[in-house]
C-alpha cells in the first residue's frame, strides 16, 4: 500500500479510531453507548427518520471525541509543561465533546420517548 494512496489514507484513519478506542476511556464509553442505542433502535423498529437523528448524534459525539484526542496530543507535544493556553485549548476541545454529548442525550430522549412509552403501553 503506497503511503499517499486512497487506501492508505483510510487505513491511517482507521488506526486513529483504534488508537482513540484503545487509549481514551471516554471514547470507549461513547462506543458502548452507541452500541446500546443502536441495539435499542433496532429492537424498537424505529423509523428511518429516527435512525438518521440517532446516527447523526452518535457520529457527532464520536467525531468530536476524535478531534479532542488529536488536539490533546498536539498540545501535549507542543507544550509538555503546564501552560494556561494549553489548558484553555484542551478545556475548550473537551467542551465541544460535552456539548455534542448533551445534544445526543436530548436527541435520544426525543427519539425514544414515544416508542418507549408505546412499548410500556403508556403511549397515546
Amino acid at each position: 500500500m503506497r503511503r499517499g494512496s486512497l487506501l492508505a489514507s483510510f487505513a491511517y484513519a482507521a488506526q486513529g479510531v483504534r488508537y482513540a478506542l484503545r487509549t481514551q476511556r471516554n471514547m470507549r464509553i461513547h462506543a458502548a453507548a452507541a452500541v446500546i442505542v443502536i441495539t435499542a433502535a433496532a429492537l424498537l423498529h424505529l423509523s428511518w427518520g429516527r435512525w438518521v437523528v440517532l446516527l447523526l448524534a452518535i457520529t457527532l459525539v464520536m467525531a468530536m471525541e476524535l478531534m479532542n484526542t488529536a488536539l490533546e496530543s498536539i498540545v501535549d507535544l507542543a507544550s509538555p509543561e503546564i501552560h494556561p493556553l494549553a489548558k484553555a485549548a484542551k478545556d475548550t476541545a473537551a467542551g465541544a465533546v460535552l456539548l455534542a454529548a448533551i445534544f445526543a442525550v436530548v436527541a435520544g430522549v426525543i427519539v425514544f420517548y414515544h416508542p418507549f412509552m408505546d412499548l410500556l403501553g403508556l403511549g397515546g
